[in-house]
């Protein structure tokens, strides 16, 4: 049997999302009125989502079925494949067995368009005619604006300044999708209008972005609101990935002892460990889970576990997530898509309660790793998807030093071809490895103290 590659046939792709809000540990905190402090209710989301995805936030089903409308243009590019790293494996000379879900093959190269077919859709079908959103490194807002375009929506996208003028194609992309692509802060909002007129060289985060984005469409009678990560419903649609996987690793009788994936929000560890955590619980497997952040936005590893504003500007609900204070801005690291002050709240409860543990590495030493995986297996990774492949192999040297046998699995979620100037940099010795002082984190929970919201 070729273990090298493992495909699928597109009729057994899952037909399914897997919904891991019945599995945790424990109920998940609710989020919170920032007024009353008293639970949101779901009919107040309505300004901002369809009907469908508020249902799907809440659900309590464990399972939900995939509109076929959304599996005929999955079917464009899933079931994704499954890689052994053999070469890494033998350049590393380690007894671990290293595979990789690889999601750089969709259109626009990232695990991004699974969640960005299922809202286009649902949005499509509520007769909304305009999205808005974030986007960081512009892998989310290129996946948007490939969805809005195959659904014939118009999408609106604000891009982190930093990396707006950092990674100018996939701005290029997202127009070329016809998406209008604007940097944040900007000038279209009060809210971009106030920082700028404070700080005319604030370089942007994606809480500003968000409160833009959410600005944009609350006051807009045509348009809604699309979120490429944190939230339960967009965390169920990435869990196909998952979900192949697991075919994927049973056509090889192979069990991962590790699932590694990168956390920004959460969206791409989660597509691909949420169901592992559901197989690891069905079935008593031991496996282990690992999410890996950068040095520059340790929420995971330096945040606290608090309530706290998913914005810059304090118009989303509180959530109760680990947080580096929603004033954060992120030092200018080239992994766009992790430079996020909290992360999803199911991830956190299981970070909370020790389901899964959690790593940060400065960007030099990510970049080294994604190198190595370049030379070794040919595929350059995305700087996010370069600190799993980071984790990856320390894991797999650390079996070699303790000549132990182990199965270690990534998310492989995104190419990293439109960063080239990323890794000139890096090859050209100016790479930053930038960390966050805790003395800043600090600061940023006195201020949400100051707002009443208890840690």
């Amino acid at each position: 049997m070729n273990d090298r590659i493992v495909t699928l046939p597109p009729e057994e792709m899952p037909r399914r999302w897997y919904n891991i809000l019945p599995d945790l540990p424990k109920p998940l905190p609710p989020p919170l009125d920032p007024k009353t402090k008293e639970p949101v209710k779901p009919e107040q989301l309505a300004p901002l989502f369809p009907k469908e995805l508020i249902m799907q936030e809440v659900s309590q089903e464990r399972f939900i079925n995939i509109p076929d409308e959304v599996i005929e243009v999955y079917m464009r590019y899933r079931p994704t494949p499954l890689y052994r790293a053999i070469y890494l494996e033998k350049m590393l000379k380690t007894p671990a067995k290293i595979f990789y879900k690889y999601e750089g093959v969709s259109p626009t190269g990232s695990h991004k368009p699974n969640t960005a077919i299922a809202q286009a859709y649902y949005n499509m079908k509520e007769g909304v005619e305009r999205l808005t959103t974030e986007t960081g490194a512009g892998q989310w807002g290129s996946a948007l604006a490939y969805a809005t375009y195959l659904f014939g929506l118009k999408s609106t996208i604000y891009m982190v300044k930093i990396s707006y003028h950092q990674k100018p194609f996939r701005k290029v992309l997202m127009k070329l999708y016809g998406a209008e692509v604007i940097p944040s802060p900007s000038d279209k909002t009060p809210i971009g209008r106030e920082i700028l007129e404070k700080d005319p060289e604030n370089p942007g985060s994606l809480g500003i972005a968000i409160s833009e984005a959410i600005f944009d469409a609350a006051t807009s009678d045509d348009a809604k609101y699309s979120l490429g990560s944190v939230l339960n419903h967009v965390l169920l649609h990435q869990t196909i990935i998952g979900e192949e996987a697991i075919k994927q690793m049973e056509i090889l009788d192979v069990t991962p002892d590790y699932v590694v994936g990168a956390v920004g929000g959460g969206s791409n560890f989660a597509g691909l460990a949420y169901p592992f955590y559901r197989l690891k619980k069905d079935k008593g497997l031991d496996i282990k889970f690992l999410a890996v952040e950068p040095e520059a936005a340790p929420t995971l590893t330096k945040g606290v576990y608090t309530y706290d504003f998913g914005d810059t500007a304090r118009l989303t609900p509180l959530l109760k997530m680990y947080t580096l204070g929603h004033t954060f801005i992120p030092p200018p690291i080239h992994a766009g898509g992790l430079r996020y002050h909290g992360d999803a709240p199911t991830l956190c409860l299981l970070k909370d309660e020790g389901e899964i543990d959690a790593v940060a590495y400065d960007q030099v030493s990510v970049f080294q790793g994604a190198h190595l995986f370049f030379q070794a297996e040919g595929i350059l990774p995305a700087p996010e998807s370069a600190h799993a492949v980071k984790a990856a192999i320390d894991l797999a040297i650390e079996a070699k030093e303790k000549n132990e046998e182990r199965v270690i699995l990534f998310n492989l979620s995104g190419h990293g071809l439109f960063d080239m100037k990323a890794y000139e940099e890096y090859i050209e010795g100016r790479l930053e490895p930038y960390s966050y002082p805790q003395e800043l984190i600090m600061q940023s929970i006195e201020e949400l103290k100051k707002l009443g919201v208890e840690a």
